[in-house]
This record gives C-alpha cells, structure tokens and sequence, in this order.
C-alpha cells in the first residue's frame, strides 16, 4: 500500500496535475471530430480515412491501458504519468506539422500511447494523496474534469478552426500539457508496487493486432465487400488473435486481463451495457460533425456549440442519476435509460435534409439524457457487483471494454455510414475520377460539386448523408432496445454492496458521474 499524505497541504494542488492531465484527455476525445469536415476538404481523407484517423487513438488506447498501468506499478507511477504526457505532447505536435492523413492517423496512435498511460495512472495516484475520506471528493473533482472536457472540446476546436489551420486542433494541448508535466513533477510523490504482476508483452501485442485487425476489416468492407479476399483475411485473423488472447489470460497465473471477471452476472451485464452505450457515443460523434457543417452549412463553431444540447444532456443525467437510483434501483434506471436512448435514435432517424437544427437539437438533447441515465449506474453496477480485492482489476477490464467499444462503434457505424452514402449518391454525369472521389465523403462530394458545377450534387450528396445517417440511428435505436431487454431480464434490482466503495475510479471517465 503506497503511504498516504492526507496531512499535506499540497494534495489539492496535486490534484491540479491529474486534473490538468484528464481535462487534455476529454478535449481529445471531441475535439478532433469537429475538425474531421475541414481535414477531409484539405487533405483529400476519405470516409474510411476518417474513420481511422479516430480510431488510431482509440485501438492503440485500448490495447496499452493494461499493460500502462502495471509500468507505472513496477517503475513508478509518477515517472510513467510523466512519460505519457510527454509521448501525448509529441503526438500533438508530430499532427499538427503532419503533411498528409498517412503522418496525421501515425500522430494520432502515437497519442493513443500517451493517453493509455495517462489514464489509468493519473487515477492510481489518488490513494497516495487522499484518505479515504477524502477520495471521493477527489474522484468526483477528476470525474468533472474528464466531463468538461468533452463538451468543451467541440467549441474550442471550432474556434481554433474559425481562425488557424487544422493543425491548431492538436497544438492546443501543448500548453495544457506543458501544466500537467510541470505540476507531476513538483507536486506529486513517487510511488509503486513492485509487486504487481509483470508486463505480458505477448498478450498486448495480441490486443493491439487483434483490434487493429478486426477494425481495419470493417472500414475496408463498404469499399471492398465483406466477401473481398482481404477483408475476410483480416477477420479471420482478428478472430483468431483475440481467441489466443483469451486463451493465453485464462492458462497465465496473474492475468493482464482478468477474464473471470465475466463470470459475475451483474458485472457482464452492466459492462455490456456501458460498452454498448459508449459504442453509440462514439459512432455518433463521428457522423454528427459532417452532417451540422457540411449538410446544414455550419462553421466550425458553430457545429461545436449545435453538439452542446447532447453533451449538456448527458452531463444532467449522469450527475442526476446517482439519487435516481437510489430511489428506483439500478435495473430501473438503466433500462429506462436504454429506452430513452432507443427512442432518440429511432427519431433521430426520420432526420431529414430540410429537417433544420431544431429538431436535431430535440432528438440530440434525449440522446445525452439517455447515454447518462443509461452508463453511470452501469458503471458504478459493474464493479459494485465484484469483491472489494478485484475493483482494481474489474476497473482495468471495464476501461478496455468500453474503448473497444468505441474504435468498433466508429468502424462499423462510420462503415455503414459510408456504404449507405455511396449507394444513395447520384453520380450520373460525372467522369469516373470524379464520381470516385464524390463517393468518398460527403465533404469531397462537395468540393466536386464547386470545382465541377455539377447540377444538383450537392443535393444529392446531402440526401445520401441524411439517409445513411438515419440508417446508423435505427441500427443504434434496436442495439439499444435489446440491451434495454437483456437489462430487464438479467441485471439484479439492487445494487450489491460488494465493491462499493471502489467502484469510484472507474467512473473518471468522459461519461464519468461528476456527483460528488
């Protein structure tokens, strides 16, 4: 047990270094989605290069959280901390100086690095600086930080984009993590647990192939088919990765990846859950950017402030949630937060070119509701379902099942997207280079219909964005209806008070519960 300095004064300024560390990590996880329309216009990126230039960050996070945290056990959490800010830093700058999307998706998962050891770490520190009277507070001031950033994030990259070039998007997090570095470094103590299991380099590295794999296969297929030779190759061989992973953890005597965790009925179900809800966030927040700027004719800023009603949505309800469920249960809560979720999707999807913010601000507002109602009490369910002695295991597993969720969500939703858009797009009259390049992204169908003056392409690119964004949304609203009934029929009334005292760290996420 790392020694506590509940008596120091400077905890709280402590604090101020993972606070500064977490806000970077939520700006992050929006910002860049507010800047993918203008980064497609000038670097030529197609929808599928989109999807990977999000998904970069988000494979090699999920594939490096584990192992991020058992460095910073064996060589120090502080040391770790610093160097996972310093990797972030050197992302954001290789992107923003990054001449083509190749050196921005390679910047991107370079970041990815830095922020899975960020992560997992700025949280591991808090029990060398706070009691556990004092944890909470600490927790939920963490938890504020992550949620502010994501609201947050849109509207500062709108900005910069208002007035700098896309590369601004990724310099902005030079300063923020300039304060982080500096604040570790004088204010936190050094500590570790030399006793933690080693690093199983072979079981990252089937996580990080895996992933990569199975998520390169799914945006390939809109273009290629799924029965395309080299899409199935690399199903096939995600399929088997990952099955060697599960195989490997389930034979190691100290696991990376704690499988058994998944026997515990209350915690599957509610990881499933929050690993659903973060899959639809995801997708979303890659489809709604193009849509607010390119379809409705958006700037930059003001795509970033037309997302605030889902993003205030979500921060009502996830710090409303906590008294709800004390009051209707946990089972309640969720499924009715599923159910809301669905019934935004579902009218969402009768979204139609001509339809106006309004009504895009009506269905994002139930949106936000939902995805609070429906992950806080799952996430704190999950690991309030487990003995005290697996919280920090269970946290582990929770955090990389819901980043697994987001790089597919963005794959297969933003892959959907993409072949829908294609599909619908009417192309007649234009050379075949043309007719490519208009199918790549609604933004390239744009710039065609400008440089060309194509009659009515414009129209028909918006038409064919609109119905395939209304295709994600059913897809999004029946996922999101079969959780509610899979949480109906199988997740307990009451929260069991094993592990509840632990469940806290786990929350420090985006859709984290800022309650305290």
């Amino acid at each position: 047990m790392p020694t506590v300095i509940s008596s120091d004064p400077r905890r709280w300024w402590a604090l101020t270094a993972l606070v500064a560390s977490m806000l970077t990590l939520g700006f992050d996880m929006t910002i860049l989605n507010v800047a993918l329309p203008t980064m497609a216009g000038d670097l030529g990126a197609s929808t599928g290069e989109q999807q990977w230039l999000a998904d970069a960050y988000v494979v090699v996070f999920a594939a490096l959280m584990l192992p991020a945290g058992l460095l910073g056990d064996r060589f120090g959490r502080r040391l770790m901390l610093v160097t996972g800010l310093g990797i972030f830093l050197a992302g954001s700058v290789m992107g923003a100086l990054a001449p083509d999307v190749t050196w921005v998706g390679a910047a991107r998962a370079v970041m990815g690095v830095g922020g899975a050891l960020v992560m997992p770490l700025a949280l591991s520190v808090l029990p060398s600086l706070f009691g556990p009277d004092e944890r909470s507070k600490a927790i939920g001031v963490m938890s504020a930080a992550s949620a502010l950033g994501m609201p947050l994030g849109p509207i500062l990259g709108g900005w910069l984009l208002d007035h700098f070039w896309w590369g601004s998007v990724f310099l902005v997090n030079v300063p923020m993590v300039g304060i982080g570095v500096a604040a570790c470094l004088f204010l936190l103590p050094e500590t570790r647990d030399p006793a933690s299991p080693r690093v199983d380099i072979t079981a990252t590295a089937l996580t990080a192939a895996g992933l990569g794999a199975l998520v390169y296969a799914i945006i390939e297929a809109p273009t290629r088919g799924w029965g395309d030779p080299l899409v199935a190759g690399f199903l096939a061989g995600a399929v088997v990765l990952l099955a060697g992973l599960v195989l490997r953890e389930r034979r190691a005597a100290r696991p990376m990846l704690d499988m058994e965790l998944l026997r515990h009925r209350g915690f599957l179900v509610n990881a499933l859950t929050a690993t659903l809800v973060t899959f639809v966030l995801a997708g979303l927040l890659f489809l709604l950017p193009p849509y607010l700027q390119t379809v409705l004719g958006h700037d930059a800023l003001g795509t970033g402030l037309r997302l605030l009603p889902m993003m205030a949505g979500l921060l009502v309800s996830a710090r409303g949630a906590q008294p709800v469920v004390a009051r209707f249960g946990p089972r309640a809560v969720v499924g009715c937060g599923l159910v809301m979720l669905a019934f935004a999707a579902f009218l969402g999807s009768r979204t139609a070119p001509d339809s106006g913010y309004g009504f895009t601000a009506l269905w994002l507002t139930v949106t936000g509701l939902g995805f609070g109602f429906a992950v806080v009490p799952a996430m704190d369910g999950a690991l309030a379902a487990l003995p005290a002695d697996r919280a920090g295991s269970g946290s582990g597993l929770l955090m990389t099942l819901r980043q697994v969720g987001g790089a597919i969500g963005i794959a297969l939703l933003g892959s959907l997207l993409a072949g829908a858009y294609r599909d619908r797009l009417d192309v007649t009259g234009l050379p075949g280079p043309a007719a490519d390049t208009a199918g790549e992204s609604v933004v390239a169908a744009h710039l065609v219909a400008e440089r060309t003056g194509t009659q009515g392409l414009a129209a028909s690119a918006n038409s064919a964005y609109v119905h395939g964004m209304g295709l994600v949304l059913l897809v999004c609203g029946v996922a999101a209806l079969v959780a509610a009934l899979l949480t109906a029929a199988f997740l307990p009334a009451t929260r069991s008070p094993e592990g509840e005292e632990s469940a806290g760290p786990a929350m420090a996420g985006p859709e984290a519960d800022a309650r305290q």
